[in-house]
C-alpha cells in the first residue's frame, strides 16, 4: 500500500486559542502569524514562522516564478508560494524548474476544495499546503488527503466455497462520484483479506446501471477509509470518505452521499491466497459483481469454486480501532 507521499499540511494560526484548537485537531505543523510563537508551543506542533523557515512569493507574472528559481540558487530551502488567480500553470512550471534543487515548494489555498488539486499538481504535487482553517474538521479532512493512500498491491485469491447464509443486512454505499469499470470498495469479513467489490455501473436485463453505487455487502464487513485505516460498513455514514479501488490497484477517495441497510437473502465467499484464508458475504443477486485475476466482472450467483478474484492481503492480520497491529488473532 502506498500513499501521496511526505506532504505537509501547515495550519495557519495568528494566536494561543488558535493554535491550541489546530494541536488539538491533530495539526502537527503550524505558521504562526502573531508575533512571537506562545511558550510551550513548539513542545506540541512544529512551529514555522514566514521569512524564515517560509519565505513567501507571490506568483502573478512570469517575473515572479523567475524569482522563486533565483531564490533556490542562493540557498532557500523552503518556499510559499502564495498564487494569483492562475494556479495550475504556474506551479507546473515552478515544480519542474525547481527539480533536483532540494527546494521545498508549499503553496497556500484558500479553500480545502483546492487542497487535493495540489497535492497532485504535475503528478508529484507540491511538498506542502499551508491553509487558514473555518472549523477543526477542515483540519482532518486536509490531513487524510495529504495521508491518503494512492495505490494498493491487489493479487488473485482461489475461490474455496459459496454457500448461502440466509437472510441478513446488507449496505448499499452510494457516493457523490460516477464510478468506472473496473472499480470498486474492498470489503471482508477478516481485515487480513479484502475482496474488490465491483460497482453497479453494468447493468442487467432488469435492472439499469447504478455507476454511482456499490452494494458492498453484509454490515459487519471491514472497508478501507481514505489513508488505510478499516471501517465497518455499519458504521459508514453521509458525508464520510471511502476509498475506491480500481482493477490496476490505483485508488481515489470518494465521498458518501447516501448508504441503504436493508434486508436481503446473502451468500459467503470463502477463498485463500499464499496459505492465507479470507471471506466476504455478500448479498445474493446477479448485480453483486467480483472482479476476476483476469480484470473482468463476475456476478456472485454465476461465481464457481476454483475461480480466482483480485483481493488485497494485509500485512497484519490484527486491527484496533481500524488500525493495523501487531498482536496475536485468530480469525474464522
Amino acid at each position: 500500500m502506498s500513499t501521496a507521499g511526505t506532504k505537509e499540511i501547515v495550519i495557519e494560526v495568528s494566536n494561543e486559542r488558535e493554535a491550541e484548537e489546530a494541536a488539538a485537531a491533530g495539526a502537527t505543523t503550524l505558521l504562526y502569524t502573531g508575533g512571537a510563537p506562545p511558550n510551550g508551543l513548539k513542545a506540541r506542533a512544529k512551529v514555522l514562522s514566514l521569512g524564515t523557515e517560509l519565505v513567501p512569493v507571490k506568483v502573478a507574472k512570469p517575473s515572479d516564478v523567475e524569482e522563486i528559481y533565483r531564490l533556490a540558487k542562493t540557498g532557500v530551502t523552503s518556499i510559499l508560494v502564495e498564487p494569483g488567480d492562475i494556479k495550475i500553470i504556474p506551479l507546473e512550471n515552478i515544480l519542474a524548474g525547481l527539480q533536483g534543487t532540494g527546494t521545498r515548494v508549499y503553496v497556500k489555498i484558500s479553500g480545502v476544495e483546492e487542497a487535493e488539486t495540489m497535492l497532485g499538481v504535475l503528478e508529484r504535487g507540491v511538498d506542502g499546503i499551508v491553509y487558514r482553517p473555518s472549523s477543526p474538521s477542515e483540519i482532518t479532512l486536509l490531513l487524510d488527503l495529504a495521508r491518503q493512500v494512492r495505490r494498493v498491491e491487489l493479487r488473485a485469491a482461489k475461490v474455496t466455497d459459496i454457500f448461502d447464509v440466509g437472510m441478513g443486512e446488507r449496505a448499499c454505499v452510494d457516493t457523490t462520484s460516477m464510478l468506472r469499470y473496473g472499480e470498486g470498495l474492498l470489503v471482508g469479513s477478516m481485515a487480513r483479506m479484502l475482496f474488490l467489490v465491483h460497482n453497479e455501473s453494468v447493468g442487467s436485463k432488469f435492472t439499469p446501471p447504478r455507476p454511482f453505487r456499490v452494494n458492498a455487502g453484509s454490515v459487519h464487513l471491514y472497508t478501507m477509509g481514505p489513508t488505510g485505516k478499516t471501517l465497518y460498513l455499519s458504521e459508514l455514514r453521509s458525508g464520510m470518505r471511502v476509498l475506491m479501488v480500481s482493477k490496476d490497484g490505483s485508488a481515489r477517495v470518494v465521498s458518501i452521499g447516501r448508504v441503504k441497510i436493508e434486508r436481503r437473502p446473502m451468500v459467503q465467499i470463502n477463498a485463500e491466497t499464499d496459505g492465507a484464508p479470507g471471506s466476504v458475504t455478500l448479498q445474493k443477486a446477479e448485480t453483486i459483481r467480483l472482479v476476476t485475476a483476469k480484470g473482468e466482472i463476475v456476478d456472485v450467483t454465476s461465481l464457481s469454486r476454483g475461480e480466482e478474484v483480485l483481493v488485497w492481503l494485509s500485512s497484519k492480520a490484527a486491527r484496533h480501532m481500524g488500525m493495523e497491529v501487531d498482536e496475536f488473532i485468530d480469525e474464522v
